[in-house]
């Protein structure tokens, strides 16, 4: 990760018919690592029952419940509520990106249009999401890996994805480490060494939704050293915490 993504400052807009109240609390810990959420808003028709679970959450998490009703059956009112505040957050300049909470392909053409604009864009959503929308975000992070590691009803989260997982994970270890062989080839100086750093935005330059967490590892060094076909090198660099880590195809 980029540590100038640190102190970006984000707008989290969440899409509440989309998104399981159960998901936020490790998703607004996993929002934390890539800046600070200036804005937090959810929306939703909250005179509608099955709803009702998020109010103790928003509470807790001081997220600004936006209502918007249900002019008309089989149209999705909340998702043009949520874009056109959007793009209002987008042309008051006060933040650096968006967290774009959903499921839903319809904010495909929205997270297009917020990195057009110079927005960065990062998108976090259930594995049932569509490939458009997770290749229009800079970085897509799946909500169910996020539940996993937070260890919130593990039990029945591993229930619930284990299916899921093997549907949205279903690369073979051989395409996997083809990625990863083109991408540290890409990067590799004169001698085929890759900076892991580098190695890593390339990744998700690649594929957005890329994240060794997928895979079962929680860091990239730990995928790498999983396959026997690279090279690790841990360099000092004379400083008492500093260590660069490279690595390059055997």
């Amino acid at each position: 990760m980029d540590n100038n993504t640190r102190d970006l400052r984000l707008a989290v807009l969440i899409d509440a018919d989309n998104i399981p109240h159960s998901h936020v609390r490790p998703m607004l810990e996993e929002v934390a690592k890539y800046g600070i959420p200036t804005f937090k808003r959810i929306y939703g028709d909250w005179t509608k029952p099955q709803l009702s679970s998020w109010k103790a959450v928003l509470l807790e998490h001081a997220i600004n419940p936006v209502q918007q009703y249900s002019y008309t059956s089989g149209k999705n009112a909340t998702d043009s509520a949520m874009i056109i505040d959007a793009m209002d957050i987008l042309y008051t300049g006060r933040v650096d990106g968006f967290c774009l909470v959903s499921s839903d392909s319809d904010f495909t053409r929205l997270a297009t249009r917020l990195r057009e604009a110079g927005m960065r864009v990062f998108g976090l959503g259930e594995m049932k999401t569509p490939a458009a929308f997770r290749a229009a975000c800079d970085k897509f992070i799946y909500l169910e890996i996020l539940q996993e590691e937070s260890g919130e009803e593990q039990a029945l989260a591993k229930r619930k994805t284990s299916q899921s997982k093997r549907k949205a994970i279903s690369k073979t270890n051989r395409e996997l480490f083809n990625l990863l062989k083109s991408s540290i080839n890409d990067t590799a100086d004169e001698d085929g060494w890759a900076y892991l750093g580098d190695l890593g935005n390339l990744l998700i330059k690649k594929q957005p939704d890329f994240d060794s967490r997928n895979y079962g590892y929680n860091k990239l060094l730990q995928l790498l050293k999983s396959f026997d076909g690279f090279e690790i090198d841990i360099r000092e660099t004379g400083k008492k915490t500093g260590k660069l880590v490279y690595v390059r195809v055997k």
